[in-house]
């Protein structure tokens, strides 16, 4: 086996060569690979007592790969969906190594093999009619931040925008003329437009005739004419629920995230008669597969398919009497 071989450089190569370069993939898939390579080194640094920069990829075997991912769940207490993702950095750059470094090919297919864990899918969790018209009550919009944040949870509710879709659309990605919607690049690149309900159209058009501050080309800006970031969102949320569950206390017992928005959304149009292939294109899934949970979380259509069913009815069983003498021979043997 070759010695020696560093991982500094190899992690610079895969960054800026395999990850930038040939797959020009997005900020956000190098943000969650660059958080994985952090806990993994600073790992390193305190297991093996030995720097980042010095680090060679003979010290990142399998058993050493396990107990980070181990450490992860233990120390650090995250769960199996979020261990997994992490595996799948690591893959990815064993991946790459293994045609830079062939020489190590055997250690390197250890890595490799490390299984994904299996884990338990939760039914997703969305909100209902009343408590999605709760919240959105909740904003003063007597002031301009109270303004912004109910157009903007009133969007998320209608068009199922995922959070990063949202706090990344700007004045130029809505359309609110004849066939009013809006536009964004979600997950893989993709571009989708959604159409706007009469209402969110009217809220929207109010909210883009708001002078605009610091010169903000967001259409949901923060304070100082910036982006709102995913933390900001969640935030004011949680502090809409928390007041709005004191006059809807089905609210209390939910956690509400804006991906919890997202699944009301599809569990509107699921409520509306819409099929799952269109639910799937609003949604900007990959697969319908992924549509076909909210399916099973909605127990009101499990009901109406229990109402359609004929109640069982016990029948006597009758003993079989043969009508032939053989067949009595046989009976009888």
């Amino acid at each position: 086996m070759k010695p020696g071989c560093n991982v500094a450089t190899l992690i610079e190569r895969y960054f800026t060569d395999r990850l930038m370069r040939q797959r020009n993939v997005t900020a956000n898939t190098i943000a969650s690979y660059r958080d994985t390579f952090r806990l993994l080194f600073m790992f390193a640094h305190v297991r093996l007592r030995t720097t980042p920069s010095a680090l060679t990829l003979d010290e990142l075997d399998a058993p050493f790969i396990g107990e980070f991912l181990s450490d992860l769940e233990t120390k650090r207490g995250v769960g199996v969906a979020t261990r997994n993702l992490r595996l799948t950095a690591i893959r990815s750059f064993f991946r790459f190594v293994s045609f830079e470094e062939p020489a190590h090919s055997a250690l390197i297919q250890r890595v490799l093999a490390i299984p994904s864990k299996r884990h338990d899918k939760r039914q997703v969790h969305f909100l209902t009619r009343s408590e999605i018209e709760a919240v959105l009550a909740v904003p003063d919009r007597t002031t301009w931040l109270g303004r912004r944040d109910h157009t903007l949870l009133l969007l998320a509710t209608q068009t199922g925008l995922r959070l990063s879709e949202l706090i990344g659309l700007s004045r130029e990605s809505i359309h609110l003329g004849t066939g009013a919607h809006v536009r964004c690049v979600g997950k893989g690149r993709k571009e989708r437009c959604t159409p706007l309900t009469r209402y969110a159209r009217s809220a929207l058009q109010a909210w883009v005739n708001e002078p605009v501050r610091y010169g903000a080309s967001a259409l949901f800006p923060n304070l100082h004419g910036g982006q709102l970031s995913a933390d900001s969102v969640q935030s004011l949320l949680a502090r809409y629920v928390g007041v709005a569950s004191k006059t809807c206390p089905s609210l209390a017992s939910k956690r509400v995230s804006p991906h919890v928005l997202r699944h009301s959304a599809a569990m509107e149009l699921l409520q509306a008669g819409v099929d799952c292939s269109v639910i799937a294109l609003w949604l900007g899934h990959e697969s319908i597969e992924t549509t076909q949970s909210y399916l099973h979380a909605h127990l009101a259509l499990k009901e109406a398919a229990l109402a359609k069913l004929e109640p069982y009815k016990q029948h006597k069983r009758l003993r079989f009497r043969p009508d032939d003498q053989l067949l009595t021979f046989l009976e009888t043997l």
